[in-house]
């Protein structure tokens, strides 16, 4: 099984098709979604939001948003 990489990182861009574009915190731009644990409890996400991303281990460009930085 492979294992997920989770980084830091802020919300840049909100994109269509419920995707964001996410500057993480060293310095790499990736696109991800939203959860389903996150979007369950509905969680609102605007440019600027830090958030806590699981990085796909097939596709370094994409990943998914775990949870949103208080």
């Amino acid at each position: 099984m492979t294992e997920t990489k989770t980084a830091q990182g802020t919300i840049e861009a909100v994109l269509p098709r419920a995707l964001y574009r996410v500057r993480l915190d060293g310095g790499e731009e990736i696109i991800a979604s939203v959860s389903t644990k996150a979007r369950q409890v509905t969680v609102k996400l605007l440019p600027g939001d830090g958030v806590t991303v699981e990085i796909s281990p097939y596709d370094p460009t994409r990943g998914r948003i775990r949870e949103r930085q208080t």
